[in-house]
């Protein structure tokens, strides 16, 4: 097994025991479990190799012997008695907004519904109203649930799971010898937030030897195509991944041709032909045949007399036009972010300190953070009372007095809109806040007036510095709330309000598209983590993908900004 078929089973194990309604904690060990080996940049058997295991965040004994046990049988017997009492099947269930595992289990120990066809036949049919605690808003809500559902379905994967999955194929490739280059390709490269399949590319002396270790790879499950410089496999959760293999003279346009979006690529072939030039994958070729090699991608655009393209703009948006006026931004890059706005400690849902938090961010090279644990009516997420928000500043200062200068720690919190438009806390509460986010996580489903007002009314208020992930999407199953994000964009803009994009590979909020929006309206805009623990801060990547997506460069992006032009801007808008 890989990490993330081990990672994918403790997530199963954590949802059937909270469906079969067992302690909390125990839940929450085997979720927490599962979010730290989907991070990890080893494979387990290494870890497990080293004596390690236990050392990884929250995996102790038990948990470890289980891990072993996956590794060593490719199956867990926790989860088949598990599964002998709860059915997988009802783990389908739990992928329809408004079925959480309460109510999963109502239905199945009530109606006998096991599977998704079988909870649309018993909404339709109108029995799930006279169940308890339902009714007929709330069946109707479930089949819109479904309906959603069946429409967001889809064969890609958010860019979280492809990456590592990507990463760590590529990782046993590159050391072969006689490797000269390596990268992901297509929408991989341009980090879009969602993938289809996986290419990986290699620049090689020979591509036999590489073909013949990637066939063999544990996760090619199966193999689709041999060939000797292509060849196609697909893991056991069903991603495709394509390899090709060129000499290093070739490797520009092979690099380009599966990098670019196909509209971006059908460009460059257009100002190829302009040239008297054709252009594959292989090379340019002039009319007698003969060819222009291009070993980097630099040297593919100079023949098309355009500067180089950063790969996130690839898409037909614009860069090719503003590549000739010689107007490409210089897009922001991870060293330009100093700061990180939005995280989370064992004060609300995090699994880490502040001072451990703190000594995480600085060692990842930040200066500044905000501490932004979640306001009191989010109670699945601990969150503080005014009286616990005004205790938690004990512990920032004492990391201050800590750390020192030039690290600075923020007291701030992650404060709920809720349903009905007002904010968690007092705006006396607010004031004496270094940084204050406000957020969306409850009643998404609201109209689009609604959920809008609610927005605005947070923006407008003059103590929120930042709206954090503004639909609340989560990525591949919750598309969010029906924000108007341009009426959104305009306020912020109006006020002086930061409109962050969640760097969670599984939010990746604000989008792409929306970022470019921002720029044109004068909007500001943070990359945050939004972290619960360390290995999060490694999500930083993702966020600074969607930024340069977006178009976006140091200057518009605050926590690229030194401190002390952050607090002076902090202190205007207040």
């Amino acid at each position: 097994m890989d990490n993330r078929q081990v990672a994918h089973i403790f997530q199963q194990v954590a949802d059937l025991l909270d469906i079969k309604g067992e302690n909390f904690r125990r839940v929450l060990a085997y979720r927490n479990a599962a979010e730290t080996i989907r991070g990890l940049g080893r494979d387990l058997a290494d870890i497990r190799a080293d004596g390690e295991l236990i050392a990884l965040p929250g995996i102790g004994k038990t948990l470890a012997e289980k891990i072993e046990e996956m590794l060593d049988t490719g199956r867990l017997a926790f989860l088949e008695r598990l599964a002998a009492d709860v059915p997988l099947s009802l783990l389908d269930l739990l992928a329809v907004e408004g079925v959480g595992p309460k109510k999963a289990w109502l239905f199945y120990d009530s109606l006998g519904i096991m599977t998704l066809d079988a909870l649309r036949d018993a909404a339709e049919h109108g029995r799930l109203a006279a169940l308890p605690g339902m009714g007929a808003r709330s069946q109707e809500r479930i089949l819109d649930g479904i309906r959603l559902l069946a429409r967001t379905q889809t064969d890609r994967v958010p860019l979280g799971t492809a990456w590592p999955v990507a990463w760590a194929i590529l990782d046993r490739l590159r050391v072969l010898p006689g490797v000269r280059r390596h990268a992901v390709g297509g929408s991989l490269r341009r980090m879009r937030e969602t993938i289809g399949d996986i290419d990986l590319l290699i620049a090689a002396d020979e591509a036999e030897p590489i073909m013949e270790r990637f066939v063999a790879l544990p996760e090619a499950t199966h193999v689709v195509g041999r060939g000797p410089t292509k060849s196609r496999i697909t893991t056991a959760e069903g991603l495709g991944v394509d390899l090709r293999v060129v000499p290093e003279a070739r490797w520009g346009t092979l690099l380009s041709y599966f990098t670019g979006s196909k509209a971006h690529n059908v460009r460059l072939r257009e100002m190829a032909q302009q040239r008297g030039l054709s252009l594959n994958e292989y090379a340019f070729s002039r009319e007698d045949g003969s060819e222009i090699l291009c070993a980097t991608e630099e040297e593919v655009y100079a023949v098309l007399d355009l500067p180089f393209v950063p790969p996130e703009m690839r898409e037909d948006r614009g860069e090719i036009e503003a590549a000739r006026r010689g107007e490409l931004p210089a897009l922001l890059s991870e060293a330009e972010v100093v700061a990180d706005l939005h995280m989370h400690t064992t004060w609300s849902d995090g699994r880490r300190s502040i001072m451990e938090m703190a000594e995480a961010a600085r060692a990842s090279g930040l200066e500044t953070i905000v501490i932004s644990d979640h306001s009191v009516s989010l109670g699945i997420a601990n969150g503080l009372s005014v009286e616990r928000l005004r205790a938690q500043a004990a512990d920032v200062a004492a990391a201050n007095e800590a750390l020192g200068p030039p690290f600075r720690v923020l007291h701030g919190t992650e404060m709920e809109i809720r349903a009905d438009g007002t904010l968690d806390y007092p705006d006396d509460v607010l004031a004496k806040l270094d940084f204050v986010i406000a957020a969306l996580h409850v009643s998404l489903r609201q109209s689009r007036e609604q959920v809008t007002g609610r927005v605005l009314n947070a923006v407008r208020n003059p103590h929120v510095d930042m709206l954090a992930h503004p639909t609340g999407r989560l990525l591949p199953d919750r598309p969010g709330a029906d924000l108007d994000v341009e009426a959104v964009l305009r306020e912020a803009a109006e006020h002086g309000t930061i409109v962050e994009i969640n760097a969670n590979p599984r939010r990746l909020d604000l989008q792409d598209n929306h970022v470019r929006r921002a720029l044109d309206l004068g909007v500001l805009l943070a990359v945050n983590t939004d972290a619960h623990h360390e290995e999060d801060f490694d999500y930083r990547r993702f966020g600074v993908a969607t930024a340069r997506r977006g178009w976006a460069t140091a200057d518009h992006v605050v926590n690229a900004w030194p401190r002390s032009r952050l607090l002076a801007h902090l202190e205007r808008t207040r």
